[in-house]
């Protein structure tokens, strides 16, 4: 039971490990979509506003991707001109990601 429990985990922290990307694209797609645009803006990750720059070329765009998640091109756009062909890559990188991940799961000789 010990070595069932031991190659589980093993094969968990290598899906995992070989997923990352794919993972965190998709969590990170899902939180915006719970996120609240319209919200009162919180603590930033941005380095440049955190060094006290006021002008950030890509401030604005996880905005932009949550008001086009909720339906609201106008915000969207008006947030960020890019978050539409930003989330347009993202999706398009999840797609290649998530069938290379299938096709490498199913893959007999993968072992």
């Amino acid at each position: 039971l010990y070595c069932l429990l031991q190659n589980q985990i093993k094969l968990i922290k290598k899906l995992i490990r070989e997923n990352f990307e794919l993972i965190f694209w998709i969590a990170a797609i899902i939180s915006l979509a719970f996120a609240d645009p319209s919200a009162p803006p919180h603590y930033s990750l941005c380095p440049l506003k955190l060094a006290g720059i006021t002008w950030c070329p890509g401030c604005g765009l996880g905005h932009s991707i949550a008001w086009l998640l909720h339906g609201n091109i106008k915000n969207s756009f008006h947030s960020h001109w890019i978050g539409i062909p930003a989330l347009l890559i993202i999706l398009y990188r999840i797609y290649i990601l998530g069938r290379f991940a299938y096709a490498d799961l199913f893959n007999p000789c993968r072992l």
